[in-house]
């Protein structure tokens, strides 16, 4: 199947890139074309005779989001429709990566994939929006929500990463504050490529949650990395009030993955595994550390 990832470069769009790699596959990033470009794109896609079409491109960064809304929705949401447009017409498949944003973070419970969505930032609105049109729009489809992600290449547009961003603070001996009231799951963007080709692979479109296995807070997620690579910063947790970030973002968005056992599919594996893997990886642990 000829596929095209979107955003190839990014830290979901490089494992994706590495876990299709023995499929006709081609690379493409805003060097190519911009994705709010609807002509570029589609003429860019029927040059590839795509097949297959992942996209992980996004605006995310929330603040921005909040800041320009009218950028947030051409990206999220009518780039999207464009692209769904191109791939009906052409007979492809669409990947669209979304969001555990879309959901408003009031329950105590995971959230399904038939749960109501209600998001409470700019970006998830958009999120949402981008969703609803693909459904609407590309009978071949599949979205993926995702959470917490992080990877080896890191996320360029927020420079780098969470477990990045804790060890550069660490080392550098500065007083770390992170949230204990923001629950999630930490999601390799290994995990995550290797789950959507076995997901592609089924051929059963829809709507799936995508995530390690588990759930913590980012303080917890923090505590872990600091336990793994025998860290002692100056390490406290408060609160989302404390901390009184611009934009709001759910307190509660784990994610249920009731698709991917009706699809067949195994579970994934906890999220302390994946991020020992991640530190190893990325040479911060030994090869023998636990």
């Amino acid at each position: 199947m000829r596929t095209v990832v979107l955003g190839a470069n990014g830290q979901l769009g490089t494992d994706l890139v590495q876990n299709f790699v023995d499929w006709p596959l081609i690379k493409a990033t805003h060097a190519d074309f911009d994705v709010c470009d609807a002509v570029a794109a589609r003429q860019f896609l029927t040059a590839a005779k795509a097949e297959l079409v992942i996209n992980t491109t996004a605006f995310h960064k929330l603040d921005d989001c909040e800041d320009q809304p009218q950028k947030a929705f051409a990206v999220n949401a009518t780039a999207v429709r464009d692209l769904a447009v191109i791939c009906r017409d052409l007979g492809a498949t669409l990947v669209h990566i979304s969001t555990d944003y879309v959901f408003s973070g009031t329950q105590t419970v995971p959230y399904g994939e038939d749960d109501p969505t209600g998001p409470v930032n700019v970006y998830g609105v958009s999120k949402v929006a981008g969703e609803s049109l693909v459904r609407a729009t590309c009978p071949r489809h599949y979205i993926v929500r995702t959470c917490g992600l992080y990877g080896v290449a890191g996320a360029s547009g927020k420079g780098g990463n969470f477990p990045e961003l804790m060890i550069r603070l660490a080392r550098e001996g500065k007083p770390i504050k992170v949230v204990c009231d923001q629950v999630l799951t930490p999601s390799s963007t290994r995990d995550v490529a290797i789950k959507i080709r076995e997901l592609v692979e089924t051929g059963r479109y829809g709507t799936y949650h995508i995530t390690n296995d588990g759930s913590c807070s980012w303080y917890e997620f923090a505590e872990r990395i600091f336990q793994l690579l025998r860290l002692r910063p100056d390490f406290t947790a408060t609160t989302t009030a404390a901390f009184a970030a611009k934009t709001q973002r759910p307190a509660y968005s784990v994610l249920a993955k009731e698709g991917l056992r009706r699809a067949g599919l195994a579970a994934m594996r906890p999220w302390q595994e994946a991020l020992a893997d991640y530190l190893r990886e990325k040479g911060h642990l030994s090869a023998a550390a636990a």
